[in-house]
């Protein structure tokens, strides 16, 4: 089932989405159609983009909307959970998780506040699936002073990712940069126009052979 097409035909609650963005869905989020993924949208707008996972997704999908905003516990309804609270708080989060399981699938659509973005991160990247994934969108926010942003400004989430890439080679920086959890675990990055993608994964031992004749 293609995802553009849901949302252009959407009959349901309002969906706001960048156009932009479709593609970048498909590419990453294919893969659990039709599967019993738990998706994790931080963010329930005004309800319409929870009813177009579940419709892409499939009937064996659990969609969970996390939002600050009580009213949005309307939304819920089969196979769609919202629960109330803030996304940087860990407590929050925790009981999320062990209400519903290990996230597949975490779409941060959330505050878009700097802070919020990585601390929500900081959090649940390590606990989604080993081989779940991890999109951040709206990160023009990155560059806007009134979300905690600004060009090159330290402690943005694009800051972060900067230094994420270094981390995801770490073991190729001579000792530069340690290697951490991230880097264990991270099998690829992926940067759009105001998002970014975390698919986690190993790559197993590295190696670099050489085949065929000179």
């Amino acid at each position: 089932m293609a995802l553009w097409p849901l949302f252009l035909n959407n009959q349901g609650r309002l969906i706001h989405k960048w156009k932009h963005y479709f593609p970048a869905y498909e590419r990453h989020f294919h893969r659990y159609v039709t599967r019993p993924v738990t998706f994790l949208e931080i963010g329930c707008g005004e309800g319409g983009s929870l009813q177009m996972w579940k419709q892409y997704f499939g009937p064996l999908a659990t969609i969970v909307g996390i939002d600050i905003r009580p009213e949005c516990s309307a939304f819920e309804e089969d196979q769609i959970h919202v629960r109330i609270g803030d996304q940087s708080d860990e407590t929050f989060l925790k009981a999320v998780l062990s209400e519903f399981g290990t996230p597949h699938v975490v779409l941060d659509d959330g505050s878009h506040i700097m802070e919020h973005i990585a601390a929500t991160f900081g959090y649940l990247y390590p606990r989604i699936a080993d081989d779940g994934v991890y999109m951040v969108e709206d990160l023009h926010t990155a560059y806007w002073e009134e979300y905690g942003g600004g060009y090159a400004r330290p402690g943005t989430f694009i800051e972060q990712c900067k230094h994420l890439v270094d981390e995801l080679n770490a073991e190729h920086t001579r000792g530069a940069v340690e290697e951490t959890h991230f880097s264990k675990t991270t099998l690829s990055m992926h940067f759009y126009d105001s998002i970014a993608v975390f698919e986690r994964g190993a790559t197993g031992t590295k190696f670099a052979p050489q085949i065929g004749t000179r």
